[in-house]
């Protein structure tokens, strides 16, 4: 069996290094994403049954996709040190799914910015016109340091204290950064990858055609 040499071996080394950083990356993405869901601030501001969901869509998106970023990582480890054509080419289609699905997160989060913060803000609204005491509302008040609307402002409350709908849309813009941030980044690493892997397998099948 063909093994690659001079510069493929280069390339071969540089791809291993590669997918182990994208292994690394992989889990800095699942961790970011597991920290966004399960977020004691984030989960309390969206807890009941008619809170909007479209926030935690881009979050799965994350985690799902920092999951298979750790995986095909590993197999790309193993493709490179094995020079193996067939999980070389598995690795670049996992790849090619996988930043589908991280382009879509990131663009999600940021084409869908104020459509969720304009649901969370309507969700905290009717919440405080049915009940301005609820624990809901004082989940917002404690995390957001907020009270009430522009509409209808709370009576007690202190002159530098904002409305919660302004609280809302600073809140969630930053996490939705995040998401975009997070997503695009990665994707643009991904490239680099396949563009790796595309001139591995190449080498690869020249050096056996040769022989």
């Amino acid at each position: 069996m063909g093994k690659v040499e001079g510069g493929m071996k280069c390339v071969k080394y540089l791809l291993f290094v590669f997918n182990f950083i994208f292994w690394l990356m992989g889990s800095f993405v699942l961790a970011v994403g597991l920290w966004l869901r399960f977020d004691p601030e984030t989960v309390s501001l969206l807890n009941g049954d008619e809170a909007p969901d479209t926030f935690f869509i881009g979050v799965y998106i994350l985690i799902g996709a920092g999951s298979l970023v750790m995986l095909v990582g590993f197999f790309g480890c193993c493709g490179a040190v094995r020079e193996s054509q067939c999980l070389l080419g598995s690795f670049f289609a996992c790849l090619l799914i996988i930043f589908g699905a991280e382009v879509a997160a990131g663009v999600f989060g940021f084409l869908n910015k104020d459509k969720i913060v304009k649901d969370v803000q309507t969700f905290y609204t009717t919440s405080y016109d049915k009940n301005n005491n609820g624990t809901l509302i004082v989940s917002y008040k404690k995390v957001l340091n907020c009270c009430g609307t522009k509409a209808n402002p709370c009576p007690d409350q202190e002159p530098d204290t904002k409305d919660c709908e302004s609280g809302i849309k600073d809140f969630f813009n930053s996490k939705l950064y995040i998401i975009g941030y997070v997503g695009i980044g990665i994707a643009g690493v991904m490239i680099i990858g396949m563009i790796f892997s595309m001139v591995l397998c190449c080498a690869i099948r020249n050096s056996r055609e040769v022989i």
